[in-house]
């Protein structure tokens, strides 16, 4: 497979365009446990370009009824893009946040395990919680310093790229 750049740049435009609305052509999931990774699965889909339609295991979204586990939930989300296994789709890898950049993502723990999934949209300098700023939905935001969060545990992933 060929790693080809990831489009960091579509992906924080996205996040800016739908930070406080919904975009029609997928599903909300305020109501049914919150729509953070729904969110940047968008933003990450509006950078890469290309879904992976692996069953079950995959990162992909047709319909509120069929979509992989990673389009939704937080830790599939971080499992799925931090996989050692090659196959088609956006790559990550977990990085310290000197390593961050507009357009990747961050996810935090409020108490028992990683909950929320903020697209980061600006990484002023230095690096501190308060120069980073976030898009999220649930609790709809976009440019929100990451420091206004009541952060437990916290974990960045960088985006390598994406395959194909």
């Amino acid at each position: 497979m060929t790693l080809r750049p990831y489009n960091r740049q579509a992906a924080v435009a996205y996040a800016h365009r739908w930070a406080y609305h919904r975009n029609p052509d997928f599903y909300s999931f305020d109501e049914l446990g919150g729509d953070c990774t729904n969110f940047a699965s968008q933003c990450l889909y509006a950078g890469a370009g290309v879904m992976d339609c692996t069953p079950t295991f995959g990162w992909y979204y047709n319909s509120q009824y069929s979509r992989a586990p990673a389009w939704t939930g937080v830790q599939y989300f971080y499992n799925y893009l931090t996989r050692s296994r090659e196959r088609p789709g956006p790559v990550g890898r977990d990085v310290t946040v000197d390593q961050i950049q507009p357009g990747d993502f961050v996810q935090l723990s409020f108490g028992a395990g990683f909950a929320h999934n903020p697209v980061i949209v600006a990484v002023n300098s230095p690096p501190l919680p308060e120069n980073i700023l976030v898009a999220a939905h649930t609790d709809d935001a976009d440019y929100r310093p990451l420091s206004t969060y009541p952060i437990r545990d916290i974990r960045f992933i960088h985006i390598l790229g994406v395959n194909s």
